[in-house]
């Protein structure tokens, strides 16, 4: 189970909530945030702490793809894949992200500052082709230049 500090904290999110159940995506965000991924342990853990079923946030977590199984990089991209991205050219944009910095999607660079995920959409169809940076900042109208910057900037 989960350490006293972390039940404190969790018992801070919850009580923000009229149900239980309600809590859970701030919950995995601040597990997440603690751990740097959500592993099975924690699935089961915060399966305990909210009475529900693993099944059920185990696919909370595999629905989302702001939660995380893996540990990602310091900077996480994440490039939209969907109809208006892919019309745009994303899929040129991913391989050259793969080439510049030497991954495929699914992967870390050696150094631990780079991931890499193909995503669903971003919700920004209008500034395609998106890319999600750290699961906060966005990019769109998304080119190569830019994403020299946002590499360059985290180096």
């Amino acid at each position: 189970m989960f350490s006293a500090d972390y039940i404190k904290d969790m018992d801070k999110i919850l009580s923000k909530y009229d149900q239980k159940r309600a809590a859970l995506l701030p919950l995995l965000h601040y597990v997440q945030g603690k751990e740097g991924k959500i592993t099975p342990e924690a699935e089961k853990n915060l399966a305990e702490y909210l009475s529900e079923p693993v099944v059920h946030i185990h696919e909370v977590v595999c629905f989302y793809h702001l939660y995380h199984q893996e540990k990602q990089g310091k900077c996480h991209l994440s490039v939209c894949q969907t109809t208006a991205c892919a019309l745009r050219g994303a899929e040129d944009l991913i391989g050259y992200i793969e080439q510049k910095l030497n991954l495929k999607p699914g992967e870390v660079t050696a150094d631990g500052k780079f991931s890499l995920d193909v995503v669903e959409c971003l919700g920004a169809c209008e500034i395609a082709p998106m890319l999600q940076y750290n699961n906060v900042e966005y990019k769109g109208f998304l080119d190569k230049k830019k994403i020299d910057e946002i590499i360059e900037k985290h180096k």
